[in-house]
């Protein structure tokens, strides 16, 4: 996961100041020297680093410490809130025409993900009601088009293409073509080079007087480093860029580039790239990032995935549950099939407050689910609804339909159980609730 040896490094240097009654100089500046080393490490620019330090430090110097925090969590809170500015302060949301079709043009270098990104971008602008459609425009990479299209279709999105034709009058004719067909948005993917050249950046710029876009999103791979805010500087100066959209900030990388692009560019991160399927993009918060990074958890992020990935009317269906011995094993595996939608597991229970650091050296496997899923599949509708009656034979008679063994079945029973007990709890009081959130990832 993105951040995760620079979020370990920063908290190492935060522990050091616990207990301490009040921040002076010297205890300030052995803490800020650790994280200084943390960030370049990290791929930050350096001076984006240097001006971060020497904020943070001036804030935390003398500072009176509140009641309720030690010195370690008030500095954490001076750098929480740094960080945020640093990476733009708050979400910075599309803009749009006044009139039809408001047009984005994507650009960035090859290899950066452009094209499956302008696919993510069009899935999830139809989910807010939009009716987008895709224009090819590169012409020069093999398969470009195709690509566009297949990426095109499992997004539900048409695509535009005239196949080798000049670029610039297949974006133009891309506009009349949305606007006879009813589309409101016009996404066009452009061509990207190995590198920076004149040929490419006068086509951008050709383009972009021919059409006018509302916007032009600038794609960089998070995994480049240093060499992603290279490039974004560059595009910005010859072409004048009004965002930024990350990619492949689900792997592990060190994550300079989403630290850095918005202090260098002055543009700021839009979207943000967390997976490989069409559904792994994310509108990027600044705040967010910045817990995520100081061990804080993602809540909100968390909340809107489940919201997206479940289906209300089953989670309504278990909220009138009388008691927690109510719940099936349809819902339970209801529960794992909804779970699965909202992204790796490592990745989702990381957002949870606290959790991160436990999963460091956890093993999550995605494909752990399937098991259990074979095994309630092979269940009678009987014994999903009614578990209490699955005795030795039925298990034995289970464990051969789902093709594992009989303390496999076992095994998901006590997990069911233990399901059971946790939600007891989590209805019962408060303690209840925040121990059943501790034992979820373990029984997970």
């Amino acid at each position: 996961m993105a951040f995760e040896s620079l979020s370990d490094k920063l908290q190492r240097a935060f522990k050091k100041l616990t207990g301490k009654g009040k921040l002076n100089e010297a205890n300030v500046k052995e803490a800020m020297r650790e994280v200084r080393m943390a960030l370049l490490e990290a791929d930050v620019n350096y001076l984006v680093v240097k001006d971060f330090i020497k904020k943070v430090t001036e804030r935390s110097v003398g500072t009176e410490i509140l009641s309720s925090l030690n010195a370690g969590q008030q500095v954490i809170k001076i750098v929480n809130e740094e960080l945020t500015a640093l990476m733009g302060g708050s979400n910075a949301r599309l803009t749009w025409s006044s009139s039809v079709p408001t047009i984005f043009l994507l650009c960035g270098l090859q290899g950066a993900g452009k094209t499956t990104m302008a696919g993510k971008l069009a899935g999830y602008l139809k989910k807010t009601g939009k009716k987008p459609l895709l224009a090819a425009c590169d012409i020069y990479r093999p398969a470009a088009i195709k690509q566009l299209q297949v990426v095109g279709e499992k997004a539900g999105v048409p695509v535009f293409e005239k196949g080798t034709q000049n670029p610039v009058i297949t974006a133009r004719e891309a506009v009349e073509h949305a606007r006879y067909y009813g589309n409101d948005v016009l996404i066009i993917d452009t061509a990207g080079r190995l590198h920076i050249d004149e040929a490419l950046m006068e086509e951008l710029a050709q383009i972009k007087a021919a059409v006018r876009p509302q916007e032009i999103l600038l794609t960089v791979d998070a995994m480049t480093g240093q060499d992603a805010v290279n490039v974004a500087q560059s595009f910005n100066e010859k072409l004048g860029i009004d965002g930024v959209i990350v990619t492949k900030l689900d792997s592990d990388t060190r994550g300079g580039a989403a630290l850095s692009v918005r202090a260098v560019t002055g543009k700021p991160i839009k979207f943000s790239g967390t997976g490989e399927k069409l559904s792994d993009i994310e509108p990027f918060h600044p705040e967010r990032m910045a817990s995520r990074i100081l061990g804080m958890g993602d809540v909100l992020t968390l909340i809107e995935k489940a919201t997206e990935a479940m289906d209300l009317k089953e989670q309504e269906k278990i909220a009138r549950a009388k008691q927690p011995t109510d719940l099936t094993l349809e819902d339970f595996l209801d529960q794992m099939q909804q779970l699965k939608k909202m992204g790796p597991l490592q990745n989702v229970l990381g957002m949870l407050p606290g959790v991160g650091n436990k999963l460091k050296n956890a093993e999550i496997d995605d494909d752990a689910m399937k098991k259990p899923e074979a095994i309630i599949q092979s269940m009678t509708p009987r014994e999903r609804r009614n578990p209490d009656v699955l005795n030795a034979s039925r298990r034995k008679r289970i464990a051969a339909g789902a093709g594992v063994t009989v303390q496999d079945v076992n095994q998901l029973m006590r997990q069911f159980d233990q399901m059971r007990k946790m939600m007891k709890q989590m209805m019962g009081n408060k303690r209840g609730l925040a121990r059943g959130m501790r034992n979820f990832p373990g029984m997970m």
